[in-house]
């Protein structure tokens, strides 16, 4: 459904950034395909050319078999886009965009009205205020609706759930799944990992280049090494006690704790919690923990990071 190959964005005069460098990607038609990265990894760059609204300055990229420069009008009628910042008329309500998005495809509302009543049904009470006056939750589910009126093959989403509730998070990920069951296939960008487990597959994506493409699961499980938990009430001296301690691989902050990789003949966190208390940290303690997402992307970072120093 979407090819990337050898893609790559600069932007600037002189001091040329590099946005995205020699990007590949495949996605699959009815996929639930997650961009996992920080901000300015290059999630929203690849998003604007994949939906034409910006041109590679090297490689090239499909959606549904239209090349993204030469059949813009093609996929921008297969297409559904929802950007990062809300781009909604703050001025119209909530019925007034959705007829306009609406009318700009030659749909109605009423003709596609099954594919967001899940989500339109929850924003529909207040159909008549103004679109500026709405709460972030509600914004999100007006734009995902004006998104989805006209029933698009591919819809993007570009960190759909930055800035809202916990609640409207939970709830936003219910109706992908719902979207998803429609063989929509859906693109979505987040910098949040635990989002990244309910996609089908996902992408790490650091200063412009993939780290790696797995099922959620598989990447988790890719962790060889031995990783522990470090809490203590002086967290910061930890980290620096332990940037010095032998056998230690890559230690990084996790919250309010440390998570700490220990080369494979360094098994025991017994000998390190031991350790810290004896540096003057009494009451540090270690446990052993399985790694998530998050410590393969952090992990994967500081090798990169590492190799660009040597």
């Amino acid at each position: 459904m979407i090819t990337v190959s050898k893609v790559s964005k600069y932007y600037g005069g002189k001091e040329t950034v590099t946005a995205l460098d020699g990007i590949d990607l495949s996605i699959e038609a009815g996929e639930l395909f997650g961009l996992i990265g920080p901000d300015g990894a290059g999630k929203t760059t690849l998003f604007r050319i994949l939906t034409t609204l910006m041109v590679p300055d090297k490689g090239y990229a499909t959606v549904m078999g239209y090349d993204v420069v030469k059949d813009y009008n093609q996929i921008r009628q297969h297409v559904g886009y929802m950007p990062g910042r809300f781009s909604l008329y703050q001025d119209l309500s909530v019925i007034e965009n959705l007829e306009f998005y609406a009318t700009l495809f030659n749909t109605t509302i009423e003709k596609n009205y099954h594919l967001i009543k899940p989500i339109y049904e929850q924003i529909e009470p207040f159909k008549d205020r103004r679109a500026g006056a709405l709460s972030g939750g509600m914004k999100q589910k007006l734009a995902l609706s004006c998104a989805l009126i006209h029933k698009p093959k591919v819809l993007f989403l570009d960190e759909p759930t930055t800035g809202v509730d916990v609640v409207s998070r939970k709830e936003f990920w219910q109706m992908l799944s719902g979207l998803k069951d429609e063989g929509i296939t859906i693109l979505v960008s987040t910098p949040y990992m635990d989002e990244a487990a309910m996609c089908d597959r996902i992408a790490l994506i650091n200063e412009g280049k993939i780290l790696q493409v797995a099922p959620p699961h598989s990447i988790a499980a890719s962790y060889q090494l031995n990783l522990w938990e470090v809490r203590a009430e002086k967290i910061y001296t930890a980290l620096q006690l332990l940037e010095g301690y032998d056998g230690v691989k890559g230690v990084y902050p996790f919250g309010d704790c440390l998570h700490v990789e220990l080369e494979a003949d360094k098994k025991d966190g017994f000998y390190l919690e031991m350790w810290l208390q004896r540096s003057g940290l009494a009451d540090a303690r270690v446990k052993a923990i399985g790694a998530g997402i998050e410590d393969v992307f952090l992990i994967q970072l500081h090798s990169t990071q590492k190799i660009q120093s040597v």
